[in-house]
């Protein structure tokens, strides 16, 4: 038993260290996942050490790997990380133990199980940043819960820390290197310590774990960046610039055409004057951008250019079309036409903020489309004269 443990430590420290080369990843935020995205199912074979609370001796590696204090055992897990950096799991370890009362281990051969809550904390994202190709994710936790000595019918309440390594072997699947600490009531392994020792961790039941096994994760296990708010602006800034380019154009042949109709009615000829047609003015769609699932507008400024087409849209009496879009790539057909047509309606309210009355307005919902790139510009709706 011994050579075992001291092998799996070799076989985890040294792949640990082939790893660091590995830890560099993009700083970007990312967007929150569905409750049901980002969980895993962990299964590992444990190597444990069992220190008595009868045991008043400080640890020490050559007693950590006596087989009358060692064995082997099992662990799974089910969990979900909420964030790349936060994640919560629930942990099944057991069942072939030790309660150390002698250095024959055939009498201390003990069954046992313990079922604890974990919180992980995923530092290589926390402090580099997520990067899905990243190979060796480091991760610290810490949890309590309850075990149940099944030998002895003892129940005792514990808590854990520990360090979790992953390394990445494909989208779905991670190898994990695991070393933790786990400390019990002192009643846990059937023997209680003598004297007063609750004050001490000494006095309380003790293991040390290290662990080898595989991750894998469930459904969709990958974390998207967030839409690129100021890159969405500076798109709606060109299409205004655009529209006042294309204002000005139309106000000055407009000013050109009022000349030349007014030189004609001062013209006295007897002969009927062919009629000067004037051109309606046709002005470009106009967008406003809306977050991920969202139907409020994300910013104000995109309503500048939607104001200056109510104006041409007022002064030429015609109506006004919205047309809400999602995009396709996020969410059920019915909720992107949902959606779209939320969005619609919150631009018909701001146009009704403008002036506009409601039966100058047509609403439509187009649901979700892909027809604009990077998948963010499709989180809007247009308004354009119809």
């Amino acid at each position: 038993m011994k050579k075992v443990l001291l092998f799996l430590l070799l076989i985890g420290l040294s792949t640990g260290v082939m790893a660091q080369a590995e830890v560099s990843g993009e700083k970007h935020s990312v967007a929150t996942n569905s409750f049901w995205a980002n969980w895993f199912v962990q299964a590992n074979v444990v190597g444990s050490s069992f220190w008595g609370s009868q045991e008043q001796q400080s640890f020490k590696f050559s007693k950590m790997t006596k087989d009358y204090r060692t064995n082997l055992g099992f662990s799974i897990a089910l969990g979900k990380w909420f964030t790349p950096g936060l994640g919560l799991r629930t942990k099944f370890n057991g069942v072939w133990g030790r309660s150390v009362i002698s250095e024959d281990k055939s009498l201390n051969a003990s069954k046992y199980w313990t079922l604890q809550e974990q919180t992980l904390f995923n530092l290589s994202n926390m402090l580099m940043g997520y990067n899905e190709q990243r190979v060796w994710n480091f991760i610290p936790y810490a949890g309590g819960g309850v075990g149940r000595n099944m030998s002895y019918g003892c129940y005792a309440l514990g808590f854990s820390v520990g360090l979790l390594n992953t390394f990445r072997i494909s989208q779905k699947v991670a190898f994990n290197f695991d070393i933790n600490y786990g400390s019990y009531e002192p009643s846990f392994d059937g023997f209680s310590a003598g004297g007063d020792s609750k004050l001490s961790l000494k006095g309380r039941d003790r293991a040390i774990n290290v662990e080898l096994g595989l991750t894998y994760r469930l459904g969709k296990s990958t974390w998207k960046s967030t839409p690129d708010i100021d890159a969405m602006q500076a798109l709606s800034q060109s299409e205004i610039d655009a529209l006042n380019a294309q204002l000005a154009d139309l106000m000055a042949e407009n000013e050109r055409l009022g000349e030349e109709l007014a030189n004609a009615e001062q013209q006295a000829a007897p002969a009927p004057q062919e009629p000067v047609t004037i051109t309606k003015v046709v002005a470009a769609p106009v967008s406003v951008f809306f977050n991920l699932n969202k139907a409020v507008i994300s910013s104000q400024r995109d309503l500048q250019n939607v104001a200056a087409l109510v104006a041409v849209a007022k002064e030429q009496g015609a109506k006004l079309v919205v047309t809400g879009y999602a995009d396709s790539q996020t969410g059920s057909a019915e909720r992107n036409r949902q959606l779209s047509e939320q969005r619609a309606e919150a631009v018909v309210a701001e146009l009704l903020k403008m002036g506009v009355s409601r039966d100058q307005i047509e609403t439509v919902a187009a649901g979700g489309v892909d027809t604009l790139t990077p998948t963010p510009y499709n989180r809007r709706a247009t308004v354009e004269i119809k």
